[in-house]
């Protein structure tokens, strides 16, 4: 019987669904890389999410395998001209979690312009701080979105109700933005943005985009928001931009580096210095991790694998 791996959590769809059309699948979702690869020459197929590196050593020991499917839309893990070359069909499922990312970014977003983290916090002290806690509205801010794929999309259909102006910038694609957003320039929106917020992969080209000089560019001082990659921005920029007020609020759901138990020292230094910033909302990479997001991942997929085998 020919085999599909699940190695992360998908809804019971996707491996009910592949069953029902005559596959075995084997849903293992706390299974390791050094396992995967020891086993994966037995399956047709592998589901994966961010753990599973699908890279050369990997696709030569598939020798059997016939697809990837990734529960989300981060390709960034997956070497695709191998891939392509070893005959290995590639299925992502951006349009499965953008809403729940596009929904994050918005409650991060109106959370930090009404101060609703310090606010909550001083309530439960017993502290009643109204005038300190004035917030600013988001009609009366320009937005700008980096990346105008499902994502950046999904974020400005949710912008759209408030009024506010919305600039995007795409560098691939052209008259792409709906009549409430503003297709722009970087020089555009380095002229007018008070809001940024990344919606791209990650990429060679997008991988630090954010450096030094590219923050140093807003006239405004900026809110930023990354619901996107954690690389796109190095901490030391993003953590110096903070302390300065060129960065003059932060929600961040991403990070250089996700994995506390492997910072360095300097790393834990500067992780330090950032978690105790008061202009900063936190989440732990769960943009997109709604009920609703798993159970679209897994039919998007399951519609996908079984179009193509």
């Amino acid at each position: 019987m020919k085999k599909i791996l699940i190695t992360d959590l998908a809804d019971a769809i996707l491996a009910d669904g592949l069953a029902k059309a005559g596959y075995h699948c084997d849903y293992q979702p706390e299974i390791s890389y050094a396992e995967v690869l020891g086993i994966i020459h037995d399956y047709v197929g592998v589901v994966i999410n961010s753990k599973i590196l699908v890279n050369k050593d990997f696709l030569a020991r598939a020798r059997n395998l016939r697809f990837v499917a990734r529960l989300g839309s981060g390709l960034e893990i997956i070497d695709l001209p191998a891939a392509a070359a070893a005959g290995v069909a590639v299925h992502s499922s951006p349009a499965g979690n953008c809403d729940a990312v596009a929904e994050q970014a918005m409650a991060m977003l109106l959370a930090l312009l009404v101060n609703l983290r310090r606010a909550d916090a001083q309530v439960r002290r017993f502290d009643w701080q109204r005038e300190a806690n004035r917030g600013s509205e988001l009609m009366s801010k320009t937005v700008a979105i980096i990346g105008f794929g499902h994502t950046g999309a999904a974020f400005a259909k949710r912008l759209s109700g408030f009024g506010c102006k919305i600039l995007a910038y795409d560098k691939y694609k052209q008259n792409y933005a709906p009549d409430y957003v503003q297709e722009s320039t970087m020089e555009e929106i380095f002229a007018h943005a008070d809001v940024l917020s990344f919606h791209l992969p990650l990429t060679e080209e997008t991988r630090y985009l954010a450096n030094n000089q590219y923050v140093s560019q807003f006239k405004n001082n900026i809110i930023l928001v990354n619901t996107a990659r954690g690389q796109i921005i190095k901490t030391d920029i993003l953590l110096a931009h903070l302390q300065s007020g060129k960065i003059s609020a932060a929600a961040l759901d991403v990070f250089e580096n996700e994995k506390p138990n492997t910072f360095t020292s300097e790393e834990k230094s500067l992780f330090a210095q950032l978690y105790e910033m008061q202009n900063l909302i936190l989440s732990p990479h769960i943009a997109g991790w709604t009920h609703e997001s798993k159970k679209r991942l897994a039919e998007i997929l399951l519609t996908k694998i079984l179009a193509s085998i």
